[in-house]
């Protein structure tokens, strides 16, 4: 099995589980291949070099699986490396919270036999696609979590015209707006109380951020819908954010967003759910409050 690995700069004390898992994949018969940027991190940072098949430096890599070491972040960044090669991307926790890279350290080793049997599912996540005027993502104009649009180093709300299927919707004044996927529904549109969509919905959220008006509530739409939204200003420019990666646009700009043409594979052990990882990440069902003596 060819495995290439993705990882982020910020491993401190997790040295011991990143060798766990290089270690492993050798014992395994697995050919080993890292991202560039990782490897000269683990090189320079820990003095550590694991015997590789080679090192990933393009946008394209025929591997049978990805692994991303990190968090939420690291996967997001993972899987816009893979784009369209639907390669499954297997998460492995070293950050915090970690809803989509939701496999814990201590579970490296009994994950790895599962995945090289091939004891595991994998399940196909929406994402969604930007069309924008002069669009500076390339051929990364996707995003898997959200797709956010937001005021700029300023204190003034923006507007945001909204049109579904070209039907106007509603104009919303506040500091931005969420296009979240089910995948995304658990992160910053949570935040903003969008509601939690369990990943097999055929649906997407739109969440407004701080709007002017409290009668303005998230609202799910059917994922096949269009998106048209044109956005005003005062400062003259406002953000554009795919999972993280920040674009400025200038006041007046018009964009769509709809359900992107292609999906991302996430491997999941076969024993684990949804809902388990709602219990386990935000305590459902767990009393929390101090015992009183």
């Amino acid at each position: 099995m060819r495995i290439g690995i993705f990882g982020n700069e910020y491993q401190a004390g997790k040295q011991e589980s990143i060798k766990t898992l290089f270690d492993k994949i050798w014992f395994l018969n697995g050919e080993t291949w890292v991202e560039a940027g990782f490897y000269n991190y683990l090189s320079k940072q820990f003095a550590y070099t694991p015997e590789i098949k080679g090192v990933i430096e393009s946008d394209t890599f025929p591997l049978d699986l990805v692994i991303s070491l990190g968090g939420d972040g690291t996967f997001l960044r993972t899987a816009a490396w893979v784009g369209r090669q639907g390669i499954p991307v297997l998460g492995i926790n070293t950050g915090r919270l970690g809803f989509i890279a939701d496999i814990g350290t201590d579970e490296i080793k009994e994950t790895l036999y599962e995945v090289f049997r091939g004891d595991y599912s994998v399940e196909e996540r929406s994402l969604l696609e930007l069309q924008a005027p002069l669009s500076q993502y390339g051929s990364h104009d996707f995003a898997l979590n959200e797709i956010a649009v937001l005021k700029r180093d300023t204190s003034s709300m923006i507007a945001i015209h909204t049109y579904l299927n070209d039907e106007f919707l509603t104009t919303y004044l506040a500091d931005g707006l969420l296009v979240a996927t089910p995948t995304g529904s658990t992160a910053y549109s949570m935040s903003v109380n969008g509601p939690i969509i369990i990943p097999q919905a055929n649906n997407f959220v739109l969440s407004p951020v701080a709007p002017h008006s409290l009668t303005v509530r998230p609202l799910v739409i059917p994922e096949d819908y269009c998106i048209r939204l044109k956005v005003e200003t005062r400062n003259g420019n406002f953000l554009i954010s795919l999972d993280g990666r920040s674009t400025i646009y200038p006041s007046e700009s018009e964009f769509f967003i709809r359900k992107a043409d292609f999906c991302v594979k996430i491997v999941k052990r076969t024993r684990q759910s949804f809902y388990d990882t709602l219990r386990k990440k935000l305590l459902w069902g767990t009393d929390v409050r101090p015992v009183m003596l």
